[in-house]
Protein backbone atom coordinates (compact mmCIF):
# COMPACT_ATOMS: atom_id res chain seq x y z
CA UNK A 1 0.00 0.00 0.00
CA UNK A 2 1.34 3.94 -0.23
CA UNK A 3 1.90 5.37 2.41
CA UNK A 4 -1.00 7.70 2.85
CA UNK A 5 -3.98 5.54 1.86
CA UNK A 6 -7.10 7.65 0.84
CA UNK A 7 -10.69 5.99 1.48
CA UNK A 8 -13.74 7.38 1.98
CA UNK A 9 -16.83 7.10 4.81
CA UNK A 10 -18.09 4.30 1.28
CA UNK A 11 -14.89 2.50 1.90
CA UNK A 12 -14.14 0.03 4.12
CA UNK A 13 -10.46 0.23 5.89
CA UNK A 14 -7.82 -2.92 7.22
CA UNK A 15 -5.71 -1.57 10.15
CA UNK A 16 -3.09 -3.70 11.38
CA UNK A 17 -1.09 -2.84 14.20
CA UNK A 18 2.42 -2.84 12.54
CA UNK A 19 0.86 -0.07 9.85
CA UNK A 20 0.07 -1.51 6.98
CA UNK A 21 -3.53 -0.26 5.76
CA UNK A 22 -5.88 -2.41 3.25
CA UNK A 23 -9.34 0.36 1.53
CA UNK A 24 -11.67 -2.05 0.14
CA UNK A 25 -15.41 -2.48 0.12
CA UNK A 26 -17.81 -2.92 3.28
CA UNK A 27 -18.53 -6.81 3.87
CA UNK A 28 -21.59 -7.75 6.38
CA UNK A 29 -22.24 -5.49 9.10
CA UNK A 30 -20.80 -1.57 8.75
CA UNK A 31 -18.99 -0.76 12.04
CA UNK A 32 -15.50 -1.46 13.58
CA UNK A 33 -14.11 -4.08 14.81
CA UNK A 34 -10.98 -5.22 16.01
CA UNK A 35 -8.88 -8.28 17.11
CA UNK A 36 -6.30 -10.60 16.75
CA UNK A 37 -5.79 -11.03 12.95
CA UNK A 38 -5.26 -14.78 11.37
CA UNK A 39 -5.74 -16.63 8.03
CA UNK A 40 -7.22 -19.49 7.21
CA UNK A 41 -5.97 -21.70 4.10
CA UNK A 42 -9.56 -24.18 3.86
CA UNK A 43 -11.46 -23.88 0.32
CA UNK A 44 -14.47 -25.15 1.70
CA UNK A 45 -16.61 -24.80 4.90
CA UNK A 46 -16.77 -21.24 5.89
CA UNK A 47 -19.66 -21.20 7.36
CA UNK A 48 -18.04 -24.54 10.00
CA UNK A 49 -15.26 -21.50 10.01
CA UNK A 50 -17.31 -18.94 11.02
CA UNK A 51 -18.91 -20.65 14.05
CA UNK A 52 -16.20 -22.01 15.45
CA UNK A 53 -16.00 -20.63 18.86
CA UNK A 54 -11.99 -20.96 18.72
CA UNK A 55 -12.56 -17.71 16.44
CA UNK A 56 -13.72 -16.07 19.34
CA UNK A 57 -11.39 -12.00 19.08
CA UNK A 58 -10.05 -13.33 15.27
CA UNK A 59 -10.42 -11.25 12.59
CA UNK A 60 -10.10 -13.76 9.66
CA UNK A 61 -8.78 -13.92 6.80
CA UNK A 62 -9.53 -16.43 4.05
CA UNK A 63 -7.29 -17.23 1.86
CA UNK A 64 -9.49 -18.38 -0.72
CA UNK A 65 -10.18 -16.31 -2.93
CA UNK A 66 -14.00 -16.48 -3.91
CA UNK A 67 -16.49 -16.94 -0.57
CA UNK A 68 -20.23 -17.41 -0.50
CA UNK A 69 -20.76 -19.67 -3.70
CA UNK A 70 -23.29 -22.10 -1.44
CA UNK A 71 -24.51 -19.70 0.92
CA UNK A 72 -25.55 -20.21 4.16
CA UNK A 73 -28.17 -23.30 6.02
CA UNK A 74 -29.11 -23.93 9.20
CA UNK A 75 -27.29 -27.30 9.52
CA UNK A 76 -23.74 -26.70 9.05
CA UNK A 77 -23.00 -23.87 11.96
CA UNK A 78 -20.94 -25.80 14.81
CA UNK A 79 -22.29 -23.61 17.27
CA UNK A 80 -25.38 -21.80 17.82
CA UNK A 81 -23.34 -18.41 16.33
CA UNK A 82 -20.76 -16.48 14.23
CA UNK A 83 -17.72 -16.19 17.05
CA UNK A 84 -15.34 -14.64 14.49
CA UNK A 85 -14.33 -10.91 15.92
CA UNK A 86 -14.32 -9.95 11.63
CA UNK A 87 -13.83 -11.44 8.31
CA UNK A 88 -11.56 -10.42 5.43
CA UNK A 89 -12.37 -12.49 1.96
CA UNK A 90 -10.91 -11.38 -1.63
CA UNK A 91 -14.23 -11.65 -3.90
CA UNK A 92 -17.75 -12.23 -2.04
CA UNK A 93 -19.86 -14.43 -4.51
CA UNK A 94 -22.67 -12.10 -5.74
CA UNK A 95 -24.95 -15.44 -6.27
CA UNK A 96 -25.94 -18.15 -3.94
CA UNK A 97 -26.00 -21.54 -5.68
CA UNK A 98 -26.40 -24.71 -3.54
CA UNK A 99 -29.52 -26.52 -3.24
CA UNK A 100 -29.29 -26.88 0.99
CA UNK A 101 -28.89 -22.83 0.77
CA UNK A 102 -31.50 -20.40 2.76
CA UNK A 103 -30.00 -17.51 2.84
CA UNK A 104 -26.98 -15.52 1.82
CA UNK A 105 -23.82 -15.20 3.49
CA UNK A 106 -23.40 -11.46 3.30
CA UNK A 107 -27.63 -11.44 4.85
CA UNK A 108 -25.77 -13.73 7.49
CA UNK A 109 -23.24 -11.86 8.61
CA UNK A 110 -25.18 -8.28 8.61
CA UNK A 111 -27.77 -9.99 10.60
CA UNK A 112 -25.34 -11.02 13.24
CA UNK A 113 -23.35 -7.59 13.57
CA UNK A 114 -19.88 -9.71 12.49
CA UNK A 115 -17.76 -5.95 10.29
CA UNK A 116 -15.99 -7.51 7.61
CA UNK A 117 -14.13 -5.95 4.35
CA UNK A 118 -13.64 -7.31 0.56
CA UNK A 119 -12.47 -6.38 -2.17
CA UNK A 120 -8.62 -6.47 -1.20
CA UNK A 121 -5.42 -8.22 -1.94
CA UNK A 122 -5.87 -10.95 0.37
CA UNK A 123 -2.86 -12.82 -0.71
CA UNK A 124 -0.48 -9.87 0.24
CA UNK A 125 -2.03 -9.51 3.21
CA UNK A 126 -1.52 -13.37 3.98
CA UNK A 127 2.20 -13.39 2.80
CA UNK A 128 2.58 -10.55 4.89
CA UNK A 129 1.12 -12.27 8.28
CA UNK A 130 3.23 -15.37 7.18
CA UNK A 131 6.57 -13.44 7.22
CA UNK A 132 6.37 -11.16 10.80
CA UNK A 133 3.37 -13.12 12.68
CA UNK A 134 -0.15 -12.33 13.59
CA UNK A 135 -1.01 -9.36 15.27
CA UNK A 136 -3.98 -7.09 16.30
CA UNK A 137 -5.89 -5.32 13.65
CA UNK A 138 -9.46 -3.48 12.93
CA UNK A 139 -11.74 -3.14 9.86
CA UNK A 140 -13.37 0.37 10.11
CA UNK A 141 -16.83 1.30 8.11
CA UNK A 142 -19.54 3.17 7.69
CA UNK A 143 -19.93 5.53 10.61
CA UNK A 144 -16.90 4.26 12.48
CA UNK A 145 -14.79 5.59 9.50
CA UNK A 146 -16.68 9.63 10.09
CA UNK A 147 -14.49 11.99 11.42
CA UNK A 148 -15.90 15.15 13.56
CA UNK A 149 -15.10 17.51 10.24
CA UNK A 150 -17.58 14.77 7.85
CA UNK A 151 -13.67 13.57 6.62
CA UNK A 152 -13.17 10.01 7.37
CA UNK A 153 -11.09 9.41 10.94
CA UNK A 154 -7.22 9.73 9.90
CA UNK A 155 -5.34 6.33 10.05
CA UNK A 156 -3.53 7.40 13.38
CA UNK A 157 -7.25 7.72 14.86
CA UNK A 158 -7.80 4.06 13.66
CA UNK A 159 -4.57 2.41 15.11
CA UNK A 160 -5.28 3.58 18.28
CA UNK A 161 -8.64 2.03 18.19
CA UNK A 162 -6.21 -1.10 17.00
CA UNK A 163 -3.78 -0.80 19.80
CA UNK A 164 -5.95 -0.42 22.51
CA UNK A 165 -7.65 -4.12 21.80
CA UNK A 166 -5.89 -6.72 23.91
CA UNK A 167 -3.12 -8.90 22.40
CA UNK A 168 -4.09 -12.72 22.29
CA UNK A 169 -1.74 -14.09 24.18
CA UNK A 170 -2.48 -13.32 28.10
CA UNK A 171 -6.08 -13.84 27.47
CA UNK A 172 -8.54 -16.29 29.15
CA UNK A 173 -11.56 -16.37 26.67
CA UNK A 174 -13.05 -20.20 27.57
CA UNK A 175 -15.47 -19.01 29.77
CA UNK A 176 -16.58 -16.63 27.02
CA UNK A 177 -17.67 -18.79 24.83
CA UNK A 178 -18.55 -21.92 27.06
CA UNK A 179 -22.25 -23.19 27.20
CA UNK A 180 -24.04 -21.78 30.74
CA UNK A 181 -25.92 -25.17 31.38
CA UNK A 182 -25.69 -28.51 30.73
CA UNK A 183 -26.95 -30.29 27.61
CA UNK A 184 -26.85 -34.19 26.50
CA UNK A 185 -26.19 -35.32 23.68
CA UNK A 186 -27.73 -39.15 23.26
CA UNK A 187 -26.29 -42.26 20.60
CA UNK A 188 -27.44 -41.78 17.17
CA UNK A 189 -27.03 -43.66 14.22
CA UNK A 190 -27.26 -47.34 14.51
CA UNK A 191 -27.09 -47.11 18.16
CA UNK A 192 -30.25 -44.11 18.29
CA UNK A 193 -32.57 -45.36 20.91
CA UNK A 194 -30.13 -47.83 22.55
CA UNK A 195 -28.83 -47.92 25.84
CA UNK A 196 -25.30 -46.09 25.62
CA UNK A 197 -22.03 -48.04 25.41
CA UNK A 198 -20.05 -45.62 27.38
CA UNK A 199 -20.98 -41.71 29.06
CA UNK A 200 -18.36 -39.12 28.64
CA UNK A 201 -18.49 -36.40 30.72
CA UNK A 202 -17.38 -33.44 27.39
CA UNK A 203 -15.81 -30.24 29.21
CA UNK A 204 -17.08 -27.21 26.89
CA UNK A 205 -13.69 -24.67 26.33
CA UNK A 206 -15.71 -23.65 22.80
CA UNK A 207 -16.80 -27.17 21.76
CA UNK A 208 -18.18 -27.70 18.11
CA UNK A 209 -20.99 -29.46 17.84
CA UNK A 210 -19.90 -32.21 15.74
CA UNK A 211 -17.50 -33.58 18.48
CA UNK A 212 -20.29 -34.83 20.46
CA UNK A 213 -21.69 -35.87 17.33
CA UNK A 214 -18.84 -38.01 16.37
CA UNK A 215 -19.17 -40.04 19.94
CA UNK A 216 -22.60 -40.44 20.05
CA UNK A 217 -22.32 -42.02 16.69
CA UNK A 218 -20.59 -44.82 18.55
CA UNK A 219 -22.52 -45.51 20.84
CA UNK A 220 -21.82 -42.67 23.86
CA UNK A 221 -24.19 -40.85 25.99
CA UNK A 222 -22.55 -37.21 26.32
CA UNK A 223 -22.69 -34.60 28.92
CA UNK A 224 -21.47 -31.52 27.61
CA UNK A 225 -21.07 -28.97 30.99
CA UNK A 226 -19.81 -25.93 31.03
CA UNK A 227 -16.36 -24.52 31.63
CA UNK A 228 -16.85 -23.44 35.68
CA UNK A 229 -18.06 -27.20 36.49
CA UNK A 230 -16.62 -28.75 39.37
CA UNK A 231 -15.04 -32.38 40.03
CA UNK A 232 -17.66 -33.08 42.18
CA UNK A 233 -20.38 -32.55 40.20
CA UNK A 234 -18.18 -34.16 36.89
CA UNK A 235 -18.29 -37.34 39.19
CA UNK A 236 -21.42 -37.24 39.86
CA UNK A 237 -22.46 -38.23 36.34
CA UNK A 238 -20.55 -41.55 37.01
CA UNK A 239 -18.69 -41.03 33.49
CA UNK A 240 -16.84 -44.02 31.81
CA UNK A 241 -14.46 -41.16 30.07
CA UNK A 242 -13.92 -37.49 30.00
CA UNK A 243 -13.11 -35.20 27.25
CA UNK A 244 -11.90 -31.65 26.98
CA UNK A 245 -12.77 -29.27 23.83
CA UNK A 246 -11.15 -26.98 21.52
CA UNK A 247 -10.83 -23.61 22.94
CA UNK A 248 -9.60 -19.88 22.55
CA UNK A 249 -7.52 -17.87 24.23
CA UNK A 250 -4.20 -18.02 26.25
CA UNK A 251 -3.53 -22.04 27.57
CA UNK A 252 -1.38 -20.24 30.28
CA UNK A 253 -4.29 -18.72 31.65
CA UNK A 254 -6.14 -21.49 32.49
CA UNK A 255 -5.23 -22.59 36.09
CA UNK A 256 -8.53 -24.06 37.04
CA UNK A 257 -9.14 -26.20 34.22
CA UNK A 258 -5.73 -27.61 34.33
CA UNK A 259 -6.62 -28.22 38.15
CA UNK A 260 -9.71 -29.87 36.79
CA UNK A 261 -7.76 -31.83 34.76
CA UNK A 262 -5.09 -33.37 37.09
CA UNK A 263 -8.45 -34.31 39.47
CA UNK A 264 -9.35 -36.71 36.35
CA UNK A 265 -6.21 -37.83 35.61
CA UNK A 266 -5.45 -38.28 39.70
CA UNK A 267 -8.89 -40.26 39.83
CA UNK A 268 -8.18 -42.59 36.66
CA UNK A 269 -11.05 -41.69 34.42
CA UNK A 270 -9.65 -42.40 30.81
CA UNK A 271 -9.26 -38.93 28.70
CA UNK A 272 -8.84 -37.50 25.35
CA UNK A 273 -8.61 -33.68 24.77
CA UNK A 274 -8.50 -31.66 21.55
CA UNK A 275 -6.63 -28.90 20.08
CA UNK A 276 -6.72 -26.48 23.28
CA UNK A 277 -7.67 -29.60 25.71
CA UNK A 278 -4.51 -30.89 24.18
CA UNK A 279 -2.75 -27.45 25.38
CA UNK A 280 -4.64 -28.49 28.71
CA UNK A 281 -3.47 -31.59 28.63
CA UNK A 282 0.25 -30.65 28.06
CA UNK A 283 -0.25 -28.44 31.00
CA UNK A 284 -1.25 -30.73 33.59
CA UNK A 285 1.69 -33.34 33.07
CA UNK A 286 4.37 -30.56 33.38
CA UNK A 287 4.67 -29.08 29.83
CA UNK A 288 5.01 -25.25 28.79
CA UNK A 289 2.67 -23.53 26.17
CA UNK A 290 3.86 -21.06 23.62
CA UNK A 291 2.08 -19.33 21.16
CA UNK A 292 2.81 -19.23 17.16
CA UNK A 293 4.04 -17.12 14.78
CA UNK A 294 1.18 -17.10 12.79
CA UNK A 295 -0.60 -20.68 13.66
CA UNK A 296 -2.68 -23.34 11.72
CA UNK A 297 -6.03 -22.44 10.24
CA UNK A 298 -7.12 -24.45 7.41
CA UNK A 299 -8.36 -27.65 5.95
CA UNK A 300 -5.37 -29.06 4.98
CA UNK A 301 -2.53 -29.37 7.44
CA UNK A 302 -0.26 -32.76 7.02
CA UNK A 303 0.23 -34.72 10.65
CA UNK A 304 2.41 -37.76 11.15
CA UNK A 305 1.51 -40.14 13.57
CA UNK A 306 4.30 -41.52 15.22
CA UNK A 307 2.48 -44.52 16.24
CA UNK A 308 1.75 -46.21 13.10
CA UNK A 309 4.12 -43.80 10.83
CA UNK A 310 0.47 -42.90 8.80
CA UNK A 311 0.78 -38.97 6.92
CA UNK A 312 -3.12 -37.72 8.11
CA UNK A 313 -4.64 -34.54 6.29
CA UNK A 314 -6.43 -32.51 9.08
CA UNK A 315 -8.20 -29.67 9.98
CA UNK A 316 -6.59 -27.40 12.53
CA UNK A 317 -7.59 -24.03 14.21
CA UNK A 318 -4.59 -23.08 16.91
CA UNK A 319 -2.21 -20.30 17.32
CA UNK A 320 -0.41 -21.55 20.53
CA UNK A 321 1.31 -25.12 20.92
CA UNK A 322 3.05 -27.60 23.81
CA UNK A 323 6.51 -27.53 24.37
CA UNK A 324 7.49 -31.05 24.22
CA UNK A 325 10.33 -33.06 23.65
CA UNK A 326 10.02 -35.11 20.15
CA UNK A 327 10.73 -38.59 19.33
CA UNK A 328 11.45 -40.24 22.98
CA UNK A 329 9.62 -41.07 25.44
CA UNK A 330 10.05 -38.95 28.57
CA UNK A 331 8.86 -38.69 32.59
CA UNK A 332 5.88 -36.11 32.84
CA UNK A 333 7.42 -33.37 34.10
CA UNK A 334 4.68 -32.08 36.59
CA UNK A 335 5.20 -33.48 40.60
CA UNK A 336 8.06 -35.83 40.14
CA UNK A 337 6.56 -37.52 37.01
CA UNK A 338 3.44 -38.74 39.09
CA UNK A 339 1.85 -39.09 36.01
CA UNK A 340 4.71 -41.49 34.33
CA UNK A 341 6.05 -41.39 30.53
CA UNK A 342 4.40 -39.47 27.82
CA UNK A 343 5.69 -39.03 24.45
CA UNK A 344 4.73 -36.61 21.58
CA UNK A 345 2.17 -39.01 19.32
CA UNK A 346 1.93 -36.74 16.36
CA UNK A 347 3.55 -34.17 14.76
CA UNK A 348 3.09 -31.18 12.07
CA UNK A 349 5.18 -32.00 9.11
CA UNK A 350 5.15 -28.52 7.51
CA UNK A 351 6.92 -26.88 10.83
CA UNK A 352 7.53 -30.27 13.41
CA UNK A 353 5.10 -28.83 16.01
CA UNK A 354 3.52 -31.16 18.67
CA UNK A 355 0.09 -32.00 17.46
CA UNK A 356 -0.52 -34.73 19.99
CA UNK A 357 0.27 -36.25 23.05
CA UNK A 358 -0.02 -39.95 24.85
CA UNK A 359 0.35 -41.25 28.07
CA UNK A 360 2.08 -44.89 28.36
CA UNK A 361 1.07 -45.19 32.43
CA UNK A 362 -1.93 -43.52 32.31
CA UNK A 363 -5.51 -43.75 30.60
CA UNK A 364 -4.83 -40.51 28.67
CA UNK A 365 -4.18 -38.46 24.80
CA UNK A 366 -5.20 -35.90 22.88
CA UNK A 367 -4.41 -34.24 19.59
CA UNK A 368 -4.09 -30.18 18.61
CA UNK A 369 -5.73 -30.46 15.69
CA UNK A 370 -9.66 -31.20 14.80
CA UNK A 371 -10.73 -35.04 14.05
CA UNK A 372 -13.90 -34.18 13.85
CA UNK A 373 -13.16 -32.40 10.88
CA UNK A 374 -15.84 -30.47 9.91
CA UNK A 375 -15.41 -28.76 7.51
CA UNK A 376 -12.25 -31.10 6.29
CA UNK A 377 -11.20 -34.32 5.57
CA UNK A 378 -11.48 -37.67 7.78
CA UNK A 379 -8.35 -39.18 7.95
CA UNK A 380 -8.11 -38.78 12.01
CA UNK A 381 -11.86 -40.08 12.67
CA UNK A 382 -10.15 -42.87 14.23
CA UNK A 383 -9.23 -40.88 17.04
CA UNK A 384 -12.78 -41.28 18.65
CA UNK A 385 -12.44 -45.18 18.25
CA UNK A 386 -9.39 -44.98 20.16
CA UNK A 387 -10.98 -42.80 22.65
CA UNK A 388 -13.36 -45.74 22.94
CA UNK A 389 -11.42 -48.52 22.87
CA UNK A 390 -9.35 -46.82 26.01
CA UNK A 391 -12.75 -46.55 27.60
CA UNK A 392 -13.65 -50.36 26.87
CA UNK A 393 -10.26 -51.64 28.19
CA UNK A 394 -10.75 -49.52 31.01
CA UNK A 395 -13.94 -50.80 32.13
CA UNK A 396 -12.98 -53.97 31.53
CA UNK A 397 -9.99 -53.52 33.85
CA UNK A 398 -7.17 -54.37 31.26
Amino acid sequence: MSDAPTYDRDDAVLVLEDGQVYVGSPYGALGETVGEIVFATAMTGYQETLTDPSYDRQIVVQTFPHIGDTGVNKEDPESSRIWVAGYVVREPSPNVSNWRAEGSLEDDLQSQHIVGISGIDTRKLVRHLRSVGVMRAGIFSGEALAGGDGKPKSVDALMETVKAAAPMKGLSLYDEVSTKEMYTIEPCGEFEGKEPLFTVVAVDLGIKAMTPHRMAERGCRVHVVPSSVTFEQLQALEPNGVFFSNGPGDPEQADPEVDLLRKVLDAGYPFFGICFGNQLLGRALGFGTYKLKFGHRGVNQPVKDMTTGKIEITAHNHGFAVDAPIGEQVSAPFDGGKYGKVFVSHIDLNDNVVEGLQCVDIPAFSVQYHPEAAAGPHDAAYLFDRFVDLMKSVKEGK
